[in-house]
C-alpha cells in the first residue's frame, strides 16, 4: 500500500486499519512487529484495533519498522481521533436540540445560517459556529448576557435570542472594518454637518455621508437587516474599540432614519463609553433616564428651541409652513413633521406626504 492511497479517502481511516493490511501486505504478524519493535504483542493489538492511540514516539517506531513515514501515521490518527470527538459532539447537541427551538428557525434559514434539510444537532452545530461558542452553556455565558444587556420593552414581544442574532450579524458584518480611534469631541462638533445632510436631495447618498463623517470621529455605521422578536429601531454596539451605531430603519421614513442616528449619537455623548449595548425596543422615551436623555439629545439636536418657534405660536399648521419651519431651521420637512407627531400636536399620517420615503431593499 502506498502512502498516497492512504490519503485518499474523504472519511476518517482508523490508523489501526491501515496498520492491518500494511502487515498483512508484508506477511508480518502483530507479534512479529510487536519484537521488532521491542513492544508488547498486546499494545500492537491495542494499536491495532483502534483502543490505543499512536503517539510521536510509536509513530517513529512504526517509520523505522514498517517504512511508513511517522508523519503519515499522526495524521491518521489526529483525523481518526478527531472524527470520533465530533461523532460524540453530534451525539451531545441531540440532547440539546431543544435549544434551537428558543430561536426564531425562520430566520435562521432565511439568512442561511442552517439548513433547514440538515439533521437537527447538525444545526445546532453551525448555530454555534455562527455564534464563536462551542456549546449552549458557553452562548449563555457570552451572548445570552450581551442580548440581555438590551432594555426589553415592556409592551413588545422581545426575544433575547433574535437580539443575539441581530447583534451577531452585525458584527460579522463589519469584520475587517478598521476605524481611527473614537474622538467624542469630534463627533460633538460633526451633529451641525450631519443635520444638514437631512436636506440633500438622493437619501441614500446622504446617508453614505455620514457614515464618513462618523467614520472620520471612530464611529461605525451600519444598516443592520431587522429581526423578528428584536423590534429595534436602532443600538449602539461597542465592537472591538469602537462604537457602533446599528439602524434597522423599520419605520421607512426620513425622520425616523434621522431621529434613530441622533438618538443613538445622543448615548454616545451623553451617555459616557460603555462596552455593552445601549438601546431602546421601543418607541417609549420614558423607559428610562438613558433613553431619555438621548431622545433629548435627538430632539434638540434636530429641532433646537423648537417650542418657540413661530410653526407653534403662530397658529398656522399646514403643509406651506411646515416647508417654511423646515427650511428655517435647515432640515427636511418630513422631520419637522416627525416631531409634531411624537409631541402629539398632529395626528400621526396627517402630513405623510411630506416625509421621504428610505429605500430599505438594499
Amino acid at each position: 500500500m502506498t502512502e498516497a492511497a492512504v490519503w485518499k479517502p474523504t472519511w476518517a481511516v482508523s490508523p489501526g486499519e491501515i496498520l492491518v493490511e500494511a502487515l498483512e501486505e508484508r506477511g508480518m504478524s502483530q507479534a512479529d512487529l510487536g519484537r521488532r519493535m521491542a513492544r508488547p504483542t498486546k499494545t500492537i493489538s491495542e494499536i491495532a484495533t483502534g483502543k490505543a492511540a499512536i503517539t510521536p514516539e510509536t509513530a517513529i517506531q512504526l517509520e523505522r519498522a514498517l517504512g511508513i513515514s511517522a508523519a503519515l501515521w499522526l495524521g491518521l490518527e489526529s483525523r481518526y481521533r478527531e472524527a470520533l470527538a465530533r461523532e460524540r459532539d453530534l451525539e451531545d447537541l441531540g440532547e440539546h436540540v431543544a435549544w434551537l427551538d428558543l430561536f426564531p428557525i425562520k430566520d435562521l434559514v432565511d439568512r442561511k445560517i442552517i439548513d433547514r434539510k440538515a439533521p437537527r444537532p447538525e444545526q445546532a452545530a453551525a448555530l454555534l459556529a455562527y455564534f464563536g461558542v462551542s456549546s449552549p452553556v458557553g452562548w449563555e455565558r457570552f451572548w445570552g448576557e450581551a442580548a440581555a444587556s438590551y432594555r426589553m420593552s415592556a409592551t413588545q414581544s422581545v426575544s433575547r435570542y433574535a437580539v443575539a442574532i441581530w447583534l451577531r450579524e452585525a458584527e460579522r458584518e463589519v469584520e475587517g472594518i478598521e476605524l481611527p480611534t473614537y474622538d467624542p469631541v469630534r463627533l460633538r462638533g460633526l451633529v451641525p454637518q450631519i443635520r444638514s445632510l437631512t436636506t440633500a436631495l438622493v437619501l441614500s447618498m446622504a446617508v453614505e455621508e455620514a457614515r464618513d463623517l462618523l467614520a472620520s470621529a471612530g464611529v461605525g455605521l451600519l444598516l443592520a437587516k431587522g429581526i423578528r422578536g428584536a423590534p429595534a429601531s436602532g443600538a449602539v454596539r461597542w465592537i472591538r474599540s469602537n462604537p457602533w451605531i446599528l439602524l434597522t430603519l423599520r419605520h421607512r421614513t426620513d425622520d425616523h432614519l434621522w431621529f434613530s442616528l441622533f438618538h443613538e449619537v445622543g448615548h454616545l455623548l451623553e451617555g459616557g463609553r460603555r462596552r455593552n449595548v445601549v438601546e431602546e425596543l421601543s418607541d417609549d422615551a420614558t423607559s428610562g433616564n438613558d433613553e431619555f436623555t438621548a431622545d433629548a439629545f435627538a430632539r434638540n439636536a434636530l429641532l433646537p428651541d423648537f417650542e418657540s418657534s413661530e410653526l407653534l405660536s403662530g397658529g398656522r399648521l399646514d403643509q406651506s409652513a411646515i416647508r417654511e419651519t423646515a427650511a428655517e431651521y435647515g432640515v427636511s420637512p418630513g422631520i419637522v413633521v416627525g416631531r409634531l407627531e411624537r409631541d402629539r400636536r398632529v395626528l400621526p399620517g396627517r402630513f405623510q406626504l411630506l416625509k421621504r420615503k428610505v429605500d430599505t431593499s438594499a
